[in-house]
This record gives structure tokens, sequence and C-alpha cells, in this order.
């Protein structure tokens, strides 16, 4: 059993870049899991950055100066942002406002239809069950509110810290920009020379970073604006509100787009009920979300992520419940790390065979068979 794992050790750890690949994840590991809220505006500022790299590589090669092209696409991502902070976000508030208005009727009218199920399926549902069903619902319905009102007054309370981050993400984007080439070579003279694994991965990471940073906003800007499009011309009420989940749901592949069709679902219902408004809701938004799962995905991303459907439910799940929002923005690149890794990891394979067939001799086996038979 020893032989065995020293054998395994030496296949994968024999290499000192390995040893060190593995000290350097392990202390990112800990890292992340003691200072992710510290460092929220720098991974903030570093998701801003890869998004506007290209930018800046596309103005250089038309000749302009580095300083010159960095200025130019800063203040273009600055003007951006202020003209969403200033025409999004109010009406965006001000729909989520308008909602929460309004879930008292939209509440009242699930009851007034709920109740009216023992008598059309008596055989399935009870009114004593029914009645512990909306009890519970109502108990719930009172927490969730009560929640809802705690966040928003905590969220108040941090505005300060809010308007430092304001300030603080765009200045970390400015000078990731401009000082790109200098903060890489600084990091490289921390590493030792021969790297080749190291390199490897960097370039590969590198290429898989910015390119599905990219694509995710240019997906969650195409798919937001098209349902918001798409919603008002059918005249769907909270159209920007539901527009804006619909593309961020992206962020979150599969399993976005399973949990924001509810909320479309249940507005949609709740103002035009079972009618023909409501099934051309239903058949656009289906229309959006099959358009951008087999045609708009594969333009973006190509193979630029190959990895499995499974494979990255998975990563959602873990790196989303490790970290929260965060893991759940990062888990197709960390996956993709991974994968990485894994492929370029160093490793001793005639060794390792060696090593087996010396701990496996053939009297060994024998003794093995014996005692199962035994």
């Amino acid at each position: 059993m020893w032989k065995v794992l020293d054998s395994w050790i030496q296949r994968y750890f024999a290499n000192e870049e390995a040893v060190l690949l593995s000290l350097l994840m392990l202390a990112s590991l800990v890292v992340v899991f003691t200072l992710s809220d510290v460092l929220a505006p720098f991974l903030a500022a570093l998701v801003f950055a890869f998004l506007l790299q290209g930018a800046v590589t596309r103005l250089k090669r038309w000749h302009l100066p580095h300083t010159v092209a960095v200025m130019l696409v800063f203040i273009c991502f600055v003007g951006a942002f202020l003209l969403a902070v200033i025409f999004l976000m109010p009406i965006v508030i001000e729909q989520s406002a308008n909602l929460l208005a309004e879930m008292p009727r939209m509440l009242r009218k699930w009851q007034a239809a709920v109740l009216l199920l023992p008598e059309q399926y008596p055989q399935f549902i009870s009114e004593q069950r029914l009645a512990e069903l909306m009890q519970y619902v109502t108990s719930e319905s009172t927490r969730v509110a009560e929640a809802a009102l705690s966040f928003s007054l905590n969220k108040f309370a941090n505005l300060i810290g809010i308007l430092v981050y304001l300030i603080l993400v765009p200045l970390l984007v400015f000078f990731m920009l401009k000082d790109k080439d200098q903060l890489g070579r600084s990091l490289s003279e921390l590493l030792p020379r021969k790297r080749p694994v190291m390199n490897q991965v960097w370039l590969e990471m590198n290429i898989q970073m910015a390119n599905y940073v990219r694509g995710k906003a240019i997906e969650i800007l195409i798919v937001g604006a098209s349902t918001y499009v798409s919603f008002k011309l059918l005249g769907v009420n909270y159209a920007a509100l539901l527009g804006l989940l619909v593309g961020l749901s992206v962020v979150i592949p599969y399993i976005g787009a399973a949990v924001v069709t509810i909320p479309v679902l249940l507005i949609g219902y709740f103002q035009w009920g079972s009618s023909t408004e409501f099934l051309w809701l239903f058949v656009v938004y289906m229309t959006i979300q099959i358009l951008d799962g087999n045609v708009l995905v594969p333009l973006l991303f190509s193979e630029a992520v190959n990895l499995h459907p499974i494979a990255i439910i998975l990563a959602v799940l873990l790196f989303g419940g490790i970290w929260g929002v965060w893991g759940l923005f990062f888990a197709i690149p960390l996956a993709t790390l991974i994968k990485a890794l894994y492929n370029a990891w160093p490793r001793n394979e005639d060794e390792f065979e060696a090593a087996l067939d010396e701990a496996v001799s053939p009297n060994d086996e024998g003794q093995l068979v014996v005692e199962l038979e035994n």
C-alpha cells in the first residue's frame, strides 16, 4: 500500500515545479476563503480589466500610444457606466418598487385560485391540507418581506462603503490597464525562471479568461436587450426589470435560465392569466433562450470553454457554494483552470509503472488471491 502511495507521489510531485504549483494553489485557496470580502473590489476590477483589454489592444494596433489608448477606453467605460446608472437604474428601481407594492394583490389572486383546487380536484388535495399549505406560504411570505426590508436597510447603512467601491474599482481598472506589462513582470520575478508548466497554463488561461469575460459581457447585453425589447413590444409589466434579470441569468449556465423562468412566467400569468398574450410571452421567452443556447453561445465562445455540461453544473454548485456570487461568475474559468492544470501537470509515467510493477509482484498477487479465496 505504501509503495503504491509513494509511486503515486513520485508520479505527480517528483517535479519541483509541480510542488511549487501545489503550494501556490493551496495559498490561493486560503486567501480566497479568508479574504474574499476584502478582495471583492479587486476581483471586480480584474473582470473589467479583462473586458477592456481587447479594446486597448485594438487601439494600439491602430498605432495609438499605450497611454492614449488606455485613456480613451477608460473614458468610454466610465461614460457607459454613468449612463447605465443615470438612465437604467432609476427604471429598474422604480419597477422593483412597483412589483413589491403589487405583491399583496398577486398573493390574493393566487390564494383565490388555490382555494378552488379542493373543489376541482378533491381526489388530489383536501381542504385541511390546503389550509396548512396556505398558512405555511403566508408565514414564509411574511418572513421574506421582513428579510427584504432588513436587507434594504442594511444596504442603506452601507451606502458609504458602496460609494468607496464605486471610486476604488475604476481606479484599479485604470492602473491594471495602464501598468499591465509592469505588473506582469513584477509577478514573474517572484517565480522561478524555468517554469514551462506555469507558462503553458498562463498562456492558455489568459486566452480562455479574456474570451470568457468578453463573450459573457456581450451575451448579457444581447440577451438582456432583446428580452427588454421583446417584452416591451408585448406590453409585459416590469419589462426593464425582467430584461435585467434574464440578462444576468446567463452568468450561471443552465441554472440561471431555469431560475429566472419562474418570475417571468408568474408576472405574465398574473397580468394576463391563461390567455393568448401569456402564450405569446412563453413562446417569445423560450425562443430567446433557445437562440441564446444554440446560436449565441456557440458563436461567442466556440471552443474557448470546452467543458462537459455536467462539469459546468458541478463547477457552478461547488464554487458558488464556496465563494458566493463571485464563485458563480468564475465557476467556468476556474473549472477551465483545473482542466488546464491537469493537462499540463508534469508526470513521471515510466517511474510510476515501474514502481507499480515492483509494488505488486507475482508472489504478492498470488498471496492476494489466496487471501480472497479464504
